[in-house]
């Protein structure tokens, strides 16, 4: 067998060193990922589902400056996985090509990556697994008439508890209902009843409000276990599209945030009406709390402790 006909069958990390541009690139991978789902063009094919797999490499840039263990500083595999989902949850297709370039497409949306390897195979149609590999570059997708912009994030619920809230023997019907909106929930909280130590220094003091804001954050997850304490933007967007109950720890967005919030963590209403605004929220619930003095950019609504439902 020649070389060439051996690289057509290997996985697309083969093909992605065999035809690698001048100049090193890094390259994340997606292997066997199997997803039941309707799609053909055979009337055999309608109505049931079958097995595809997905093997997808995206060749990035280098990341110039230090990581810092940061997840929000790569491109993650998550994105991969969501690009797929997306397109198989957008319509039935008839084809794996459709499939795979409008995969390919959104993937190569996100500002790092560079070419994308994507092969799909139909496991359930033959003896065999039948399926196409397409590579696309950020070139052939800069050129469409209509570049594929990248997903629209939902806009979240943000509600901010007090700390009797946090206590209160209704929080878990609060969740109940709060669970049932349509629209993803992100729950902000502020300090516990506490003296905070004095640092003495505006930026030492800083962040000894946001650390005192995440302790109280995990007492809540602590309460219940719907509850998941979050801090960066990627598991933020991942939770919101799963449907998961997210707490916000708000010091990794404030300190990396270009247009922060002006007030000081102290002010816990006025944090999380700014974080409200800053992830484009549908509007921010206050339950056993005051709206912040300077007001909001999004509809703020007030849920007094005594009343029962939200």
């Amino acid at each position: 067998m020649s070389n060439e006909i051996r690289l057509a069958f290997e996985h697309p990390a083969a093909r992605a060193d065999a035809t690698a541009p001048d100049g090193p690139l890094d390259r994340i991978s997606l292997r066997d990922h199997v997803v039941e789902v309707e799609i053909g063009a055979f009337q055999a094919e309608r109505g049931t589902t079958q097995r595809v797999c997905f093997n997808v490499v995206v060749e990035v840039r280098p990341v110039t400056e230090p990581l810092d263990d940061d997840v929000d500083r790569i491109l993650s595999y998550d994105r991969v996985t969501e690009a797929i989902g997306a397109e198989l949850a957008e319509e039935r297709l008839n084809l794996l090509e459709t499939l795979a370039e409008r995969i390919a497409e959104r993937i190569l949306a996100e500002p790092q990556a560079v070419r994308c390897f994507v092969r799909i195979e139909k496991l359930d149609r033959g003896p065999g697994a039948l399926g196409v590999e397409i590579v696309r570059s950020m070139q052939d997708v800069a050129t469409k008439p209509v570049a594929l912009q990248a997903d629209a994030r939902p806009r979240p619920h943000v509600v901010f508890l007090s700390n009797r809230a946090i206590m209160s023997p209704n929080l878990g019907h609060w969740l109940d209902q709060l669970q049932n909106r349509t629209e993803p929930v992100i729950l902000c909280v502020g300090a516990a009843d506490a003296t905070q130590p004095d640092a003495r220094h505006r930026m030492a003091q800083r962040r000894i409000a946001l650390l005192e804001i995440e302790q109280n954050a995990w007492v809540l997850a602590g309460r219940d276990d719907r509850c998941v304490v979050i801090g960066t933007r990627t598991e933020l967007d991942w939770a919101m599209k799963n449907g998961q109950i997210s707490v916000w720890a708000p010091s990794k967005i404030v300190l990396d945030a270009i247009d922060g919030p002006t007030t000081e963590p102290g002010d816990a209403v006025a944090l999380a009406a700014w974080f409200a605004d800053h992830i484009e929220a549908s509007d921010l619930l206050l339950i056993g709390a005051t709206p912040p003095e300077d007001g909001a950019n999004v509809p703020v609504l007030v849920q007094d402790m005594a009343q029962s439902g939200l």
